[in-house]
């Protein structure tokens, strides 16, 4: 880690990084953008389909309502002017996954344009907050899903590809971001914190479940390196990343593999990379040294989209509180600094510390569980809190159990253990463990005699006013009883038996 981190700095000292990033998320609609076929995600392959997402010769597109309404709020709460005209646009190429040889996009007029995220980074010196710029914000439809077979999923090595449609169709938002200055070392956290940022105002809006492992929220990062007062440098363009935390990986590789390349004298190939979530490295892609003809023109099966100022109007009062307005709520209602918050959201701890003060887990507790012993075992494991089999209402019945006097902190962390271990429910590892609180007086003060006797010093020494000495003999008793006593009811039976007042 230090002569990675000395590597990097030795970049950023050289070199200026310009990142720009462009998010693709999946509308979470009842149907298809041009159709009624179901957009659920899942399903037997190619079960989800009908004439129209299959590209079948005479079908016809129908736009789906409430995604245009669903776009529009997604551009209000981004700051961006709305359009009060655009239309759709023929994408035309040639891919197995896109059934009719030409995807429905918007090209030179889209729906959204002009607007911007605020995202909080959290640094040595306090939060700093960046201006991400949003070029535009464009609707598409998502293409079908290819199944390679042999070569570890991927085209290379593999026997043979299969195609799923039920992807086919799905309504797609682009938010394409304009190039990002001027973040320095904080680079690979700016992208980052802007994924993040945007995740959660998508879920904040209610228009996507943006859950980046099922592929509705994907991110294609481009990175560039210059050195101060020189014109840009090429880019590339690291494809489908799928987790904030490899959108942070994949900026500081790009950064560093780029690096070296340009000390060495070699130009940068500007092109599509791919990002390898095992090892952290991009591997090439394909070449995008010129630009790709994709023959667009207007979409002649659908109407131009023209919406009206009041209808915008009625959309923009169903904006709900934005993140960065709950997030200030929050950090007054819990009595944080901002630091502490944003560490929070840099975490991925925010939205699973609320959902389980939302379940009865006071806030203390819920910060103590999720920033402490779980944060511990995402960072073992290289992976996002979210992704640990701990749900908050796990956190809410553990903490019911702990306030009844069945559970201590330490039983609590077994438990844990075994929810991680995939050993069943908080109950199923409850009774499996044997998790039991020594709670009766008669054992709690036999224990305690025991340990007096083997240490009857540390008895004067409490009754002369060491109190801190009680240590010794709480910890004898926790060994003694395998860590399932109640520390606080020893140490005030102790004290009792001893005739002492703490």
């Amino acid at each position: 880690m230090t002569t990675l981190t000395t590597e990097y700095d030795a970049v950023i000292a050289e070199f200026d990084p310009i990142i720009g990033l462009e998010t693709h998320i999946e509308l979470g609609t009842n149907s298809k953008m041009f159709c009624a076929c179901s957009a659920q995600f899942g399903g037997d392959p190619n079960t989800h389909v009908c004439p129209v997402c299959l590209g079948m010769p005479g079908s016809m597109p129908v736009v789906n309502r409430v995604a245009i309404e669903s776009t529009i709020r997604m551009g209000l709460a981004l700051n961006c002017s709305i359009s009060p005209w655009c239309r759709f646009a023929r994408k035309n190429y040639f891919y197995p996954d896109m059934p009719k040889n030409y995807q429905i996009s918007q090209y030179d007029e889209p729906l959204c344009t002009d607007g911007f995220l605020d995202v909080t980074v959290a640094t040595q010196d306090g939060p700093q907050v960046f201006r991400v710029e949003i070029e535009r914000v464009h609707m598409e439809e998502d293409t079908g899903k290819l199944l390679h077979a042999g070569g570890a999923g991927r085209i290379h090595g593999a026997t043979h590809s299969l195609v799923d449609y039920n992807r086919a169709g799905i309504p797609l938002i682009e938010v394409v971001t304009k190039p990002i200055l001027n973040t320095g070392e904080l680079a690979p956290e700016v992208a980052k914190a802007y994924v993040a940022e945007l995740r959660d105002l998508m879920r904040a809006l209610g228009v996507s479940d943006v859950r980046m492992e099922e592929g509705s929220l994907r991110c294609d990062v481009n990175v560039s390196l210059s050195r101060p007062g020189e014109e840009w440098g090429t880019r590339t363009e690291t494809k489908n990343v799928n987790s904030l935390r490899s959108v942070e990986r994949s900026v500081r590789t790009e950064m560093l593999r780029q690096a070296n390349q340009l000390r060495a004298g070699e130009r940068i190939i500007q092109e599509t990379r791919h990002f390898n979530e095992e090892t952290g490295d991009t591997t090439s892609g394909r070449s995008k040294e010129q630009a790709e003809d994709y023959r667009y023109f207007p979409e002649p099966d659908l109407v131009p989209i023209a919406p009206s100022q009041t209808w915008i109007q009625e959309l923009r009062g169903t904006l709900p509180e934005v993140p960065s307005v709950r997030r200030a709520r929050l950090r007054s209602e819990w009595g944080i600094t901002e630091f502490d918050m944003q560490s929070l959201v840099n975490a991925g701890a925010l939205e699973l510390i609320t959902a389980s003060i939302d379940a009865g887990v006071q806030p203390t507790a819920a910060r103590k569980w999720w920033t402490g012993e779980l944060m511990r075992v995402a960072n073992e494991q290289g992976c996002e809190l979210e992704d640990l089999s701990v749900t908050p209402l796990d956190i809410a019945e553990i903490e019911g159990l702990i306030s009844q006097g069945d559970l201590t902190d330490k039983m609590a962390r077994s438990v844990f253990e075994g929810l991680l271990a995939g050993e069943g429910s908080v109950s199923e590892v409850v009774s499996s463990r044997g998790l039991v609180v020594v709670n009766d007086d008669a054992s709690l003060i036999a224990a305690i005699n025991t340990a007096l006797s083997d240490s009857p010093d540390v008895a004067e020494k409490i009754k002369g006013g060491k109190i801190a000495a009680a240590g010794a003999i709480v910890g004898s008793v926790m060994k003694a009883t395998q860590g399932q006593a109640d520390a606080a009811k020893v140490r005030a039976l102790l004290f009792e038996l001893l005739g002492v007042k703490e």
